[in-house]
């Protein structure tokens, strides 16, 4: 009877990675990432389920329910025209993620052609588009984001295109220098001796090495992009009334404060839960991608499995009694 033995092949094809096995164990060891991640999932799902579970229109006018507190008709109050805050919210929330991913998507897009071409190319065309970098970066986000908007009409395409190019030149940093790393080792030049074309090796080498840094600057991007988007809302240069932005409501409701708080404090808190969910994310994605902290973590665990738990020393436990 013949047996037949597994080839390397398929046993390295069926087994996950230790290093992406470490990674996933060090995120959901992290009690801030899981709940960062669970909180963004929530809000994810309220911005998409938001016209089937808003309880009213989003620009429903009710002048005789005006500046109503928060009741069980209306969840967090109703605003000077009589319309129901949390609807508001709920819509603006899928506008203002829809505006950021977007946004980022865009300057993944374009700063990853930007610093991989330079990092791998090197020479004038390395200088020449990290000059263009520069320049883009001696300028104040918000301050480019409006030099855009002032050129082109406000509304929501004006505004992704703007939060895109503005946060374009800080992947464009982050690609470049993995791609620098990446293009004197070993793989990568025994690929260029094979005479494997330059956009085989990007597309085969290089791109995928340098995906965990990318993944950790789009959740940061994530938080800044909907920050800035609420800020050119708030400015009147975002999204135009009488669509309902987080930033815009911010806006109407710093004429309302003392007679119905709950206008500024709602919005403000979406934006406030939605860019620190980011932010706890792209933190705990930093932990677990980062090869370094995940040998220290492995190194403790191997280390508490060999030792076992700490015990109590006996020499450490007085027996006597004193008066």
């Amino acid at each position: 009877m013949s047996s037949i033995e597994p080839t390397p092949g398929a046993a390295v094809a069926s087994a996950p990675a230790p290093g992406r096995v470490a990674s996933w164990r060090l995120l959901a060891s992290n009690p801030l990432t899981v709940a960062a991640a669970v909180v963004l999932a929530i809000i994810v799902l309220a911005a998409v389920l938001a016209p089937w579970i808003a309880p009213y229109g989003v620009n429903q006018i009710d002048v005789a329910n005006a500046l109503t507190p928060p009741s069980p008709a209306h969840w967090f109050g109703t605003d000077e025209l009589g319309r129901d805050v949390f609807s508001r919210v709920l819509l603006a929330g899928s506008t203002s993620l829809t505006i950021a991913v977007s946004a980022v998507t865009i300057a993944l897009v374009l700063g990853l052609v930007l610093g991989v071409v330079a990092g791998y190319a090197g020479g004038w065309a390395d200088a020449v588009l990290m000059r263009v970098v520069d320049v883009m970066f001696a300028f104040p986000v918000l301050l480019l984001a409006l030099a855009i908007i002032a050129i082109f009409e406000p509304g929501a395409l004006t505004t992704t295109i703007a939060i895109g190019v503005v946060y374009t030149p800080i992947f464009a940093r982050v690609a470049r220098a993995s791609t620098l790393a990446l293009r004197s080792s070993p793989f990568v030049q025994v690929s260029r001796t094979m005479g494997t074309p330059p956009a085989s090796i990007l597309l085969r080498h290089v791109l995928p090495n340098i995906g965990g840094p990318i993944v950790v600057q789009t959740s940061l991007s994530l938080a800044f992009a909907i920050l800035s988007e609420a800020a050119l809302s708030f400015l009147g240069l975002g999204i135009q009334p009488p669509s309902p932005s987080w930033g815009g409501m911010l806006f109407t409701a710093q004429g309302f404060l003392a007679q119905a708080w709950w206008m500024s404090v709602f919005p403000g808190a979406a934006i406030f839960v939605t860019a620190l969910a980011f932010n706890l994310l792209g933190d705990g994605l930093r932990d677990g991608l980062d090869p370094r902290q995940r040998t220290i973590i492995e190194a403790r665990r191997g280390e508490r499995r060999r030792n076992g738990p700490p015990r109590l020393r006996r020499d450490t436990i007085s027996t006597e009694v004193r008066p």
